[in-house]
């Protein structure tokens, strides 16, 4: 079960000497799945922070199209021209 990412890591291990010696080389699968567990650990939060920002923009044309709100700033009652 020698891949061509089994042999390079192996290559990697071996050229680099003593540091190496009787540890394991890297695995490919493993690090692919790290990748994907810090990918789903950061976009998690992203995700919501996305969701929650669309909730406040669908609720606030909601309440514009209703009336209740406007965004028509209205004159103070002393303001002269």
């Amino acid at each position: 079960m020698f891949t061509t990412a089994h042999k390079v890591a192996t290559h990697a291990a071996s050229a680099a000497g003593p540091r190496m010696k009787g540890r394991r080389p890297p695995s490919v699968v493993r690090e692919i799945v790290y990748g994907m567990s810090l990918g789903l650990f950061a976009g998690y939060p992203w995700k919501l922070h996305h969701s929650s920002n669309q909730r406040c923009t669908r609720e606030f044309y909601a309440l514009l199209n209703e009336g209740r709100i406007t965004v028509v700033v209205d004159e103070p009652a002393g303001a002269k021209d």
